[in-house]
């Protein structure tokens, strides 16, 4: 009866927590279930990898492939006699094959999985080492890795930036405004607003396309430091593995390249991370009023668990802790490679222990999310333009532009309007005209210019204090009119159609350098 009452207990108290977890009220039927819920509203998520082919493409399928690479490779060559071709293939065929199989083992270490092909092939089947090593082995391993999570990184930026183009098309007439040193500025449009973190992540996908030459070069068939004395082909072991070209000094190879491409590579991660906090700052800032023009949507928030008017921003916070995490990661490679001598092992796969690029993909994927999640209220937003005095600026360009008032004297003045209308809790529309006469007449008299009289009717005087009027007047290239807006948004659509073509190349590339790999070495087999 004791056992009984127990286990009914615990059973009682799983429930419970499984109901405790369900920050939303909604019907989650296991613990595992509810946190997923509240991993999702706070923005939480974990990978093991960049992606299932980056998770598959682990340090043993890598060192396989290296094995039938060198395998077809010293056979061309005329390095291993022609009779062991089978006998040779079928070692390294049973390596792949037997990690697959009921009790099959997947080692790391190089010579393990020799010993896995001699007892199959026998002895012989070492010959494929002639000319190698671990660390021509293993450089390559490393930065077909990093080949992989970096395309995959490429991947998840095009996707954010996908999503903040279909946001900002939505918004090109949506009048909000713009800060600088955290003061309201001027008024802008949120699709101009949200182009300029478009532009600045398209110049990051430039950086991966503009790094990936440098990052795609093979070091196999250099041996340890100093090559060796058997003449491998590695233009060929370079075409078979995916590579596009070799990095020539064999002692650059396994002991320098190693620092340089993976500090570049994890820079493009920190710059990326350190934009997305920056936006999402802007998103949190929104928070802080009562009336927030901009929010995440309802059902992507999560409520608190004593004051029922809050409806917490999970996955703004998840994505800022997220980027936080990124930089941190990124600078762990940096600090890895610092005061290292070459030849060391402390720089050369830094960038796997803090899981770098993984995190680096999470907070994309997360970026994107809370990007699809926003909530803008256009009218919100123009209010809160029309409250402060954001077109000040305008009257002074104004005078100048269309009356030929010097531009000091009419920045005098508007600071004037300003000045008056904060004493007396004035906003633009309801400045008294009368008061603008007299204190343009006022900022005549101290800059000694004759007196004349207001150029600005009423009705001009209210239309460039309009936030709306300001932006759909302005006219230079690159600015938040609507129909340069959307010219912008269109050069931006055709830049993206470009990073996703050349990714689309460079994953076929490798597809083709795998099919041609498989056809070599299946070749040998009699296959």
């Amino acid at each position: 009866m004791k056992k009984i009452r127990h286990t009914l207990l615990v059973a009682a108290l799983s429930s419970l927590t499984a109901e405790a977890a369900d920050i939303r009220d909604t019907a989650c039927r296991t613990t595992a279930e509810c946190q997923a819920q509240a991993d999702r509203l706070r923005g939480v998520t974990a990978r093991d990898a960049t992606s299932a082919r980056a998770k598959a493409h682990d340090q043993f399928y890598w060192l396989g492939r290296i094995n039938m690479a060198t395998t077809v490779m010293v056979i061309e060559e005329g390095i291993i006699p022609r009779a062991l071709t089978k006998q040779i293939a079928e070692g390294v065929a049973h390596s792949i094959a037997q990690a697959d199989q009921p009790g099959g083992k997947r080692p790391t270490d190089v010579l393990q999985i020799e010993k896995i092909i001699s007892d199959k092939a026998g002895p012989e089947a070492t010959l494929i080492h002639a000319g190698r090593s671990r660390q021509d082995m293993l450089a390559s391993v490393r930065v077909m890795r990093l080949r992989d999570e970096m395309l995959d990184t490429a991947g998840a930026l095009l996707a954010a930036r996908q999503q903040l183009l279909d946001v900002a098309a939505r918004h090109t007439e949506t009048f909000i405004p713009a800060y600088t040193n955290g003061v309201q500025a001027q008024p802008v449009s949120y699709a101009h607003y949200l182009l300029a973190f478009a532009d600045s992540f398209a110049r990051d996908s430039q950086r991966i396309r503009d790094l990936y030459p440098r990052l795609n070069l093979s070091p196999m068939g250099t041996s340890v430091l100093a090559n060796s004395a058997w003449p491998l082909n590695r233009t060929r072991l370079a075409d078979l593995l995916g590579f596009d070209q070799l990095v020539v000094n064999s002692y650059d190879a396994g002991q320098v390249i190693t620092y340089d491409v993976p500090i570049e590579a994890a820079n493009i991660a920190s710059s990326m991370a350190i934009r997305v906090g920056a936006m999402m700052a802007d998103v949190h800032t929104q928070y802080h009023q009562t009336r927030p023009w901009l929010l995440l949507g309802t059902g992507d928030t999560y409520t608190s668990s004593a004051m029922p008017q809050k409806q917490n921003p999970g996955l703004v916070m998840g994505v800022r802790s997220k980027a936080s995490d990124v930089i941190a990661a990124a600078n762990w490679v940096t600090m890895r490679a610092h005061n290292v001598p070459p030849g060391m092992v402390d720089y050369k796969n830094a960038w796997e222990s803090p899981k770098t690029f993984v995190l680096t993909v999470e907070m994309l994927n997360q970026y994107a999310a809370v990007l699809k999640a926003l909530s803008i209220d256009p009218r919100r937003a123009l209010e809160e333009l029309n409250s402060d005095w954001t077109t000040s600026s305008e009257l002074a360009d104004t005078l100048q532009r269309v009356n030929q008032i010097p531009f000091r004297v009419g920045h005098h003045f508007a600071s004037e309007v300003v000045t008056h209308a904060k004493a007396n809790n004035l906003r633009p529309a309801e400045f008294p005209y009368a008061q603008a006469v007299r204190i343009y007449a006022d900022a005549l008299a101290k800059f000694s210019i004759p007196a004349s009289a207001f150029p600005l009717d009423e009705a001009a005087f209210r239309a460039t204090l309009s936030a709306e009027n300001m932006v759909r007047t302005r006219v230079g290239i690159g600015g938040p009119q609507p129909a340069e807006v959307k010219r912008m948004l269109d050069l931006a659509k055709t830049t993206l159609a470009n990073d996703k073509a050349w990714l689309d190349g460079r994953n076929t590339r490798l597809s083709e350098a795998e099919a041609k790999l498989n056809q070599a070495f299946f070749k040998l087999l009699g296959n």
